[in-house]
């Protein structure tokens, strides 16, 4: 399964490209493929590089103002210098891996806010033509999908997801920023007002990072708690990972000061 999308000629009479996935569904580590179709249009154009790039739109903070912008995580040049004629017609075909890291933007099928997007370039005469972002479907590696599942049987509830600039103190990360997947707690954990889950993976393993804000009492400010464990990939499918939140969300919850 594939889709389309026509991205804008360059100049007038200029060449155009049309890009077709392959499929547009993937996982971190996993890898896109397609074709650039490349239109001549009425002149003779000479296109100096072309490259396609991964970008997700990432939350950023300066000062206290917050925006988002697109931010470019993977680029890949996948032809050099050709010469187009008017009405030629030829395909270039690509490949882009997707990093580890990737933020994944599809929970059972629902779109969870965040985006990630191919994009093909083209530079012609010095001068570059970016076209839009094609949206493309990250699913959860199967490692992450039993995290996941695991608090939805513990009664947590799937609120947003964003991605924010920055590195996760402690942590190695390959990528300028990570994704928060925030949850609503469970009526079983009183304590916790909400819960943000953030994966970083690699290709054996990833780091999880769990942060619980936990209400105030009476007399006592609310906080957060952080909790961060490694899981391997080959052995994820034989842990009790509801058993394991629990333990911690419980002793987390339980934690609340009235004096």
């Amino acid at each position: 399964m594939g889709f389309k999308r026509l991205l804008a000629g360059v100049g007038a009479g200029g060449a155009s490209v049309e890009t077709v996935l392959r499929s547009a569904h993937v996982a971190p580590g996993g890898t896109i493929a397609g074709d650039i179709h490349v239109i001549g249009g009425t002149v003779d154009q000479v296109i100096e590089r072309v490259a396609v790039s991964l970008a997700t739109r990432v939350e950023i903070e300066s000062g206290d103002n917050e925006y988002l912008s697109n931010v470019e995580f993977s680029r890949q040049v996948v032809w050099g210098s050709f010469q187009v004629q008017p009405g030629q017609r030829f395909a270039i075909p690509f490949e882009l891996v997707l990093p580890w890291e990737t933020p994944i933007t599809v929970l059972g099928g629902r779109a969870v806010g965040s985006s990630v997007g191919v994009r093909t370039e083209l530079e012609i005469a010095r001068s570059i033509d970016k076209g839009d972002l094609d949206p493309i479907a990250v699913h959860p590696l199967p490692a992450q999908s039993l995290i996941l599942d695991a608090l939805v049987r513990l009664g947590f509830g799937f609120r947003r997801a964003d991605v924010e600039k920055g590195h996760i103190r402690g942590v190695h990360q390959a990528l300028p920023f990570y994704q928060e997947i925030e949850f609503a707690p469970g009526r079983n954990y009183p304590g916790i007002n909400e819960l943000e889950v953030t994966f970083v993976a690699g290709p054996t393993s990833m780091y999880v990072v769990l942060e619980a804000d936990k209400r105030g009492g009476m007399f006592t400010e609310g906080h957060d708690s952080f909790h961060g464990f490694t899981v391997d990939y080959a052995s994820a499918s034989n842990t009790d990972w509801a058993g394991v939140l629990h333990n911690w969300l419980s002793s987390i919850g339980q934690r609340r000061s009235f004096f």
